[in-house]
């Protein structure tokens, strides 16, 4: 018990202060990172035997011979539908299968046809579609070209930075074949067969496993993606530095403008220039690093040159031709899924703090947001709920009636959140502990048994989320007989799903540890992928199929979208971290994940009223909206920084409250389409080289654009307003702008600049009330912003906002509206539908039209 107490000391005094990065590895600390960035390029050791090329209907394959140690691999190359293509390349005979990512892809790609178009020893030319569109396949050295006519659009390999250590059998522990024998020629490296990291031992029994491969762009300077990292939008050159890594970790208090790997873990890159945007996704799992050097290609053309380097796994990448910036978010989600459409009530105020103390409290904090009028939805209760870290528990003392506390918030048409995370307490006389247990649902260590780490109950087991039958039983414990205290307006918050292992190598668990056949270190960033899945599933059972979820994860992966939300971790009261949210979540947005927000406020620390003001405005307008605050910190809900900081949080969040249709509708296109929310301008302005660097401002949708306030005592900012030849109006003064200009714009403490595009119609509901359910049935007021013609288009979605019913019985309003000739008219986009006239407010080129109900004209 003493060293526990000792632990969880440790674990708060480091989480007051700013990272250690000595607990964190960089890539000099890495052997297989290190190994593999000290090759050199232009010394590729592979050879395509185009002999041993086969083409069928579906794909491509070709061996590929290791020169150095004759190591045969299996290249297949597919043409995807959707202008896409697909290079997997593995051990032609490993001694045992590699790990190749499942749950990811929502199906099997669909493939069309490849042709021959011209083969000779050297080479073979391959047919992408079209007359312009081919694949050149060269031999010696291996390499791939993706042309366009005569221009190269992509090249693989062509630093010849390939490299595939296969799995072996150590020397020194068994008799090995000839071609074994001669396969090992190679000199062993450090770190090949165990690695030590601090006082972790990370012992690899079929040796390095690493694979490596680079990308050649050119013509391209900007380059985007790979979330997470503290870092500006735009990645930066790594050449001299670490490369940006993609490891989840649970990292306390995080550094900005930093390559380190943060909670989550998306391999997607884009690239952008005037002509084109493509895309990169490296499906693999493992501990990967990313190398981006920019710089001149041949002619003096610009280039961006990208090497992917993995631990373990195959090298699976799939190769998003565009060419247009929405083409690439279509492809991807043609993969990965799209955004979950989230109840209406999710993309409202979130009020959470580590932690609300008692029952008493959380009624107090409620009464206060009615005292002091300002609307929230959702109250949150972090790991003191529970008696003693159990999941799934209530603290009897704290919360004795946890039904009575939801049915209060449920007769206010309000809704709670609690965290459920994924370390579980191991007590004999716990119930979630002794099922898995019984189960043999547990992650093993390296020698069978079940393993076991530090975290916030102190030991704890670890649920095998990779198997599908701990998924299933995980969800069943939400269903409302088995998660007792629990109801209807009860949703969930998986944290630490790293996973977090305090006394693990780099806050984690340890790679040796084993998922049935598969090594941690095969699947260690689908880890909080699974856990968010499970837990989504269980909501929608617990309601029979009708309800929509709601999940918050820390951690994610690719396809992390179609579970639920994300938010940034554990940040902090500065002004830099304020700033940071919106490059990390338009990072978020490019790579699927809509759905992201950060904590406003800051976690860690305490923000002066200043920037708490200033977080609200810039929260109000990110997709995910939720105040949170580290348990030592001083109490900051809204209202407790006097009447007149009150005043401008409480305009803030109702401004949020007056868009919810708006923001609904950016969802429900988000998961139709796979376009981001919040979004880059260059997205909707490609052409715009102006825009490709921004990052401290963005767009919600086509339609608005937001440039927050984020310097302390700022009397003014300059925001960029896109598009030669259009207009922006600013929503608050309705006065008008010429597009395609830096405007100044001075502020107060009361400003949040926001602009609406000319040519738009934005639906809004005025009428704020205490929670988004209680606007239901309040009329819908269009805001309609004139183009130079005197035109403006614009939708409306409306369904109940929280079943499925929209998908199942086609329950929904789906309406394109039109303002032409100084006339309102509407038109079915999804279903047919008429409305009665509307009433016409305001005058000049911005009008205002509210329904006489909640229907629309």
């Amino acid at each position: 018990m003493c060293l526990y107490r000792v632990l969880v000391l440790s674990v708060f005094l480091s989480i007051t202060q700013a990272v250690d990065r000595s607990n964190f590895k960089t890539c000099d600390q890495s052997a297989f990172c290190s190994r593999q960035r000290a090759m050199k390029p232009g010394q590729s050791s592979y050879t395509a035997l185009l002999e041993t090329l086969e083409l069928s209907d579906s794909h491509l394959t070709v061996q590929l011979l290791n020169n150095n140690n004759k190591v045969l691999l299996l290249l297949e190359l597919y043409r995807l539908q959707g202008n896409m293509t697909r290079v997997k390349i593995n051990e032609l005979k490993p001694i045992k299968a590699r790990y190749e990512v499942p749950d990811v892809l929502i199906t099997d790609p669909p493939t069309e046809l490849m042709s021959v178009v011209a083969q000779d020893e050297h080479r073979v030319v391959l047919s992408l579609g079209g007359e312009d569109w081919r694949l050149i396949l060269s031999a010696q050295p291996f390499r791939l070209d993706i042309m366009e006519g005569p221009q190269v659009l992509l090249s693989l390999n062509s630093r010849g930075l390939l490299a595939f250590e296969q799995l072996r059998i150590r020397k020194d522990t068994a008799p090995t074949s000839g071609e074994e024998e001669e396969a090992e020629e190679e000199v062993d490296q450090p770190g090949m067969w165990e690695e030590t990291f601090k006082t972790h031992a990370d012992t690899k029994p079929n040796g390095p496993s690493s694979i490596s491969l680079d990308f050649s762009l050119p013509g391209v300077e900007h380059v985007y993606g790979i979330p997470e990292h503290a870092d500006g939008l735009r990645l930066k050159n790594t050449d001299g530095g670490d490369p940006y890594r993609l490891y989840n970790l649970d990292v306390f208090q995080y550094e900005l403008f930093n390559p380190m790997a943060l909670y989550g873990a998306v391999p997607v890159l884009l690239s952008h220039n005037t002509h084109r945007t493509m895309g990169l996704f490296w499906l693999n799992a493992a501990e990967t690093w990313v190398d981006v050097s920019s710089g001149q290609g041949s002619s003096e053309v610009p280039q961006t040159d990208v090497r992917w380097i993995s631990e373990s796994g195959i090298i699976d990448v799939f190769i998003m031709l565009g060419p247009r910036p929405n083409d690439v978010f279509t492809q991807y989600s043609s993969l990965t899924g799209t955004q979950a459409f989230p109840p209406l009530s999710s993309l409202a105020y979130h009020q959470c703090r580590w932690n609300y103390n008692d029952q008493e409290d959380v009624s107090a904090v409620d009464q206060g947001f009615d005292e002091h009028d300002i609307p929230y939805d959702f109250i949150w209760l972090d790991i003191e709920h529970t008696d003693g870290k159990r999941y799934f528990t209530w603290d009897n003392n704290k919360f004795p009636q946890p039904k009575d506390m939801l049915q209060g918030l449920l007769d206010k048409r309000r809704k709670m959140v609690t965290i459920v995370d994924p370390h579980i307490k191991v007590d004999s006389s716990y119930k979630i502990h002794t099922e898995i247990r019984s189960r043999g649902y547990y992650i093993k260590n390296k020698d069978g048994g079940d393993y076991e780490g530090w975290c916030w109950p102190g030991n704890a087991g670890y649920p095998d989320f990779t198997n599908p039958e701990m998924r299933k039983w995980w969800a069943s414990m939400f269903a409302y007989d088995q998660y007792e205290g629990s109801m209807e307006n009860l949703y969930t918050w998986n944290d630490m799903n790293e996973p977090s292992v305090f006394n693990g190598p780099e806050v984690t668990m340890h790679k040796d540890a084993l998922h049935g056949p598969w090594e941690h270190r095969d699947i260690h960033n689908l880890y909080g992928f699974y856990v968010q899945m499970a837990t989504a599933e269980g909501q929608i059972q617990r309601s029979g199929g009708l309800e929509r979820p709601f999940v918050l994860t820390r951690a994610f992966f690719a396809g992390s979208q179609r579970y639920g939300a994300v938010w940034t971790g554990d940040n902090a009261a500065e002004w830099g971290h304020l700033k940071m949210s919106i490059p990390m979540c338009l990072s978020l947005g490019l790579v699927g994940i809509s759905f992201c927000g950060a904590d406003v406020g800051g976690f860690f620390k305490t923000p002066s009223a200043e920037l708490l003001v200033r977080w609200y405005q810039a929260g109000a307008y990110q997709p995910f909206f939720r105040a949170h605050a580290h348990l030592d910190t001083p109490r900051r809900e809204p209202w407790l920084f006097g009447p007149d900081n009150t005043a401008l949080i409480r305009e803030a969040v109702r401004q949020r409250y007056t868009l919810l249709p708006y923001w609904y509708l950016q969802f429900y296109h988000a998961q139709r389409t796979g376009q981001p929310v919040m979004r880059p301008l260059w997205v909707e302005y490609p052409e715009d080289i102006a825009t490709f660097s921004i990052d401290n401002e963005f767009l919600i949708g086509r339609d608005l654009l937001v440039h927050p306030v984020t310097d302390e005592r700022s009397s003014g900012v300059t925001a960029y307003l896109p598009g030669n030849g259009e207009v922006w109006y600013d929503v608050h003064t309705f006065q008008r702008h010429d597009g395609a200009q830096n405007l100044s714009i001075p502020v107060t403490m009361s400003s949040i600049p926001v602009f609406q595009r000319g040519g738009s119609i934005i639906c809004r509901k005025n009428r704020v009330r205490r929670s988004s359910s209680c606007m239901e049935n309040d009329p819908y007021t269009l805001y309609v912003a004139l183009d130079s013609q005197g035109k403006a288009e614009g939708e409306i979605y409306i369904d109940d906002g929280h079943t499925f019913k929209h998908k199942t019985d086609k329950q929904f309003i789906h309406r394109r509206l039109s303002f032409t000739a100084n006339s309102l008219s509407s038109s079915v986009a999804r279903i047919w539908s008429s409305y009665p006239n509307c009433r016409r407010n305001g005058s000049g080129l911005l009008k205002e039209y509210e329904t006489q109900d909640h229907k629309l004209c």
